[in-house]
């Protein structure tokens, strides 16, 4: 079984991502900053007071498209304003998305908030403190003949920084209790996403605590798109190191401002 998680940045660098995702072959795609905007499609601007960035307005759709043998699983964080060619303004929404592929029964499904919970918001976007998801699908993976249960999450953003704070330590609990519900006696259970933390993070014991190790420990996660020095952002733990055949940073090619890290079980 192959996963792939990638914070997919709204689809910004889309002409680049979209043939190389075709082309990747994963069993399981866990993408982070998803857009989905209802009814509209091609490319809008996302601002905040810190950033303006292009973005899909429905990577969501334009991944469905890319991968139509997968079933799609979507769960917004929260909505805001985006704006489209001509000036219009629209509300999008902003998650998480897992792409199944349909050979693999889904036997289990699970969403909860990590941080914060859903809000709209109507006339700009905060930098910061926005809501949080997680996603958990349990599957049965017919090849090795056991359950995978595999959850993402796109961790909470602090513009002062990585390091612990109370309310990662609160999002590192709620993300391990999710992961205990999802999954049952015998998993191999995987967690991945865009976590924005630091290397020695005391989520990493939380989640050690039931029984996860991190792979990517101190690697760069980041791409040439990313200026800043800080390099450390995507993670992605497993329950069972020995059933891991390939795990791989991906330098290359760039297709978003974040590294794509790549599991083979």
């Amino acid at each position: 079984m192959r996963i792939i998680s990638l914070n997919a940045w709204g689809g910004a660098m889309f002409d680049d991502l979209a043939p190389w995702l075709a082309d990747r072959g994963a069993d399981v795609l866990c993408l982070q900053e998803v857009t989905h905007t209802a009814a509209l499609g091609g490319w809008t601007r996302f601002d905040d007071a810190e950033r303006s960035l292009p973005q899909r307005a429905d990577l969501l759709a334009d991944v469905r498209a890319l991968l139509p043998r997968h079933h799609a699983l979507f769960t917004a964080s929260d909505a805001g304003p985006v704006r489209a060619d001509g000036g219009a303004s629209h509300q999008q929404d902003f998650g998480l998305a897992t792409f199944v592929g349909e050979t693999l029964p889904i036997v289990g499904l699970r969403t909860a908030f990590v941080h914060g919970e859903y809000v709209e918001y109507r006339d700009e976007w905060p930098p910061g403190d926005r809501p949080r998801a997680a996603q958990a699908v349990r599957l049965f993976d017919r090849g090795s003949g056991r359950f995978v249960t595999v959850v993402q999450v796109h961790g909470l953003r602090d513009p002062s920084g990585k390091g612990d704070t109370p309310a990662r330590r609160a999002q590192a609990k709620r993300l391990a209790d999710l992961v205990t519900g999802a999954r049952e006696d015998g998993d191999l259970t995987v967690v991945c996403g865009d976590l924005n933390l630091l290397p020695d993070s005391e989520t990493f014991d939380i989640l050690a605590g039931i029984g996860l190790v991190d792979l990517v420990r101190d690697a760069d996660t980041r791409t040439s798109r990313y200026p800043k020095p800080l390099r450390h952002a995507s993670y992605l733990l497993v329950s069972d190191p020995s059933a891991v055949r390939r795990f791989e940073v991906l330098a290359e090619p760039e297709v978003s401002d974040h590294r794509a890290l790549l599991l083979e079980v």
